[in-house]
């Protein structure tokens, strides 16, 4: 683990005591659940996303002319080898 630290105001610091002791864990356990629920929930940025596909459109080349077409068929060929 990586230790770091943080700033809560005072109204944040009572609320995560208070969760952390209702539930019998650490505050570092409680917030470290917070992180992982918020990196779970949080929506992909699209821009990035976007600029992503657009960076990998044309790069690759092949010997078929069809695979936007054919492209189930050609990847059932290819995890049958």
């Amino acid at each position: 683990m990586i230790r770091t630290q943080v700033q809560f105001t005072e109204e944040q610091y009572r609320k995560l005591k208070e969760i952390s002791q209702s539930n019998h864990k650490s505050l570092a356990a409680i917030i470290r659940q917070a992180v992982d629920q918020l990196l779970l929930t949080r929506k992909p940025d699209r821009t990035a996303l976007y600029r992503h596909g657009v960076s990998i459109v044309g790069k690759y080349r092949a010997d078929k002319t069809d695979i936007s077409i054919e492209h189930d068929k050609y990847l059932e060929e290819a995890f049958d080898q």
